[in-house]
Formats: C-alpha cells, sequence, structure tokens
C-alpha cells in the first residue's frame, strides 16, 4: 500500500495553481473539468518525481471546509507538509519572492521547519531532517 493521492482545499484553483508551480515549483500533472461549475480535477506533482504522490488542489466550495480551514489556521497547523533538502535556504528562496511565512525556521530535535501561507486558504510545513 502507498499514498498515491492527497489533497488542499484551496480558494481559487487558477491561483492555487500558479503559487503551487510558479512559485514551490511543483509540475502539474493532472487538469480535468469536472461537472458545470467551472472545477476541475487538478493535480500538481514534484518534479523530482513525477509518477509519485499527486496533490490534488481541491475546491473549497464543501460547507465543512471553512470552519476546518479556520480552525487549522488559529491553531498554527500546517494542512500539509512538503520536505525540502534545505529548509533555511527555501525560507530564504521563497521570502524573496513574497511568500509570507507564519514560522520562521525552526529546529525541533533531528527536525527542522517553516511554515507557509499558500494565498489559498492554507499554512503549509516545510521540513528537513529524517
Amino acid at each position: 500500500m502507498k499514498i498515491q493521492l492527497t489533497s488542499v482545499f484551496v480558494d481559487d484553483q487558477a491561483r492555487a495553481l500558479r503559487f503551487y508551480t510558479e512559485t514551490l515549483g511543483f509540475v502539474k500533472k493532472h487538469d480535468v473539468p469536472v461537472g458545470s461549475g467551472g472545477d476541475r480535477w487538478l493535480t500538481v506533482v514534484s518534479p523530482e518525481v513525477p509518477n509519485g504522490t499527486e496533490l490534488l488542489l481541491e475546491p473549497s466550495g464543501h460547507p465543512a471546509v471553512g470552519p476546518y480551514r479556520t480552525a487549522l489556521a488559529q491553531d498554527g497547523i500546517p494542512a500539509a507538509s512538503f520536505a525540502v533538502d534545505d529548509v533555511r535556504a527555501e525560507y530564504e528562496r521563497l521570502r524573496g519572492l513574497g511568500v509570507h511565512f507564519t514560522q520562521e525556521p525552526m529546529e525541533m530535535g533531528p527536525v527542522t521547519t517553516a511554515i507557509l501561507d499558500d494565498t489559498c486558504g492554507n499554512l503549509i510545513q516545510i521540513m528537513q531532517g529524517q
């Protein structure tokens, strides 16, 4: 068994696609219209593992999504966590692109983390170690 797909709820799929590809560096894998409301089955993957785990940029229209994301954000809990080789270097690169961080790089034993705002309603953790 392996994880093939996971998702984050996003306010705007087009904006999310731009952020996750142009800023974070993922690549688009699937972009398929779903229904008549303009929603899409929109996934991105790491360019290092193009057949690896896909991240679905899922529309946030379900009524439970708003309270769920608000509670996570208020408590500073990330919706997803992405591995990077060097958190401090990635932090500096992303800050240079205007990304807002809610947590600067922090060492916690063998792991270093930082938390950013994805501009689409989520906190995302980047981590290095383990």
